[in-house]
């Protein structure tokens, strides 16, 4: 694991455990990348409460509960399905905090409308707003745009403090 990330990770748990928080996490494109970069903090446990890996669309719907229509619609990498999965975590977990995360990592599934480098991220509460992001990071391979997902993930995470 990345020493910036885990070091980035340190730091947002430090202020959740500070502020009473638990987080959680619901990923796509980066396989549960955002939950092992907390997890590789000792400690972490006190304040991660779960990760939730849901690379199929058929999982987001059955774990995170996001409607199958919602999907169908505006496809998995989307505005409307990353909000969606935040609150899917923070429903179906004992968490403050959650953050999402779906995009198209490579190298291969990109379209003209949704390229590769596509991630969507949304982050919030259970009572405030859902915060989101669309980033095009670029097609500048596989690995770096799921490094740069889990380093964002982790920023908005810790801008909700």
């Amino acid at each position: 694991m990345d020493k910036d990330l885990v070091g980035q990770a340190a730091a947002l748990l430090e202020a959740a455990r500070a502020n009473g928080e638990f987080i959680a996490t619901a990923e796509s494109c980066t396989g549960g990348l955002v939950a092992a970069a907390l997890t590789a903090v000792p400690g972490s446990s006190d304040v991660f409460d779960r990760g939730f890996v849901t690379y199929s669309n058929t999982s987001k719907s059955e774990m995170l509960g996001v409607p199958y229509w919602l999907i169908e619609k505006h496809g998995a990498v989307s505005e409307e399905v990353a909000r969606a999965m935040a609150g899917g975590a923070l429903t179906h977990s004992n968490a403050s905090l959650a953050v999402a995360v779906t995009g198209i990592a490579g190298p291969s599934g990109g379209t003209p409308e949704k390229p590769v480098g596509l991630v969507h991220f949304a982050a919030g509460r259970p009572d405030g707003p859902m915060h989101h992001e669309r980033v095009l990071f670029g097609d500048v391979g596989r690995d770096e745009i799921r490094r740069r997902s889990v380093e964002k993930a982790l920023a908005l995470l810790g801008a909700l403090f």
